[in-house]
């Protein structure tokens, strides 16, 4: 990120708002908006907003993965396909009668 270039005044969003959102659509990039100088939000395009809070959950999940193992909830593979074989048996038992 360029920051000389991505820094801009509340002020100049107010004025300049259709340019902001058509340079987040072009570059992808936030921009950081200031208020009395003082960093106060960052804007970004939908896109890379999506892509950052899938980001973020993918992360919250092997964080948690991480958190079972060292807490000893693991399960090896064959009991897992196991417990899989018998819902899935389960399932299609019910679903038939």
């Amino acid at each position: 990120m360029r920051y000389s270039t991505q820094v801009k005044s509340i002020s100049w969003l107010k004025t300049n708002a259709a340019e902001a959102l058509q340079r987040l659509a072009d570059e992808r990039e936030p921009l950081l908006i200031t208020q009395n100088g003082e960093a106060k939000a960052v804007l970004m395009d939908v896109v890379s907003y999506e892509q950052q809070q899938e980001t973020l959950a993918l992360l919250k999940l092997l964080a948690m993965g991480e958190r079972d193992v060292q807490e000893g909830r693991v399960t090896s593979v064959d009991e897992a396909f196991d417990r899989v074989l018998t819902r899935k048996r389960a399932a299609t038992t019910k679903s038939a009668a």
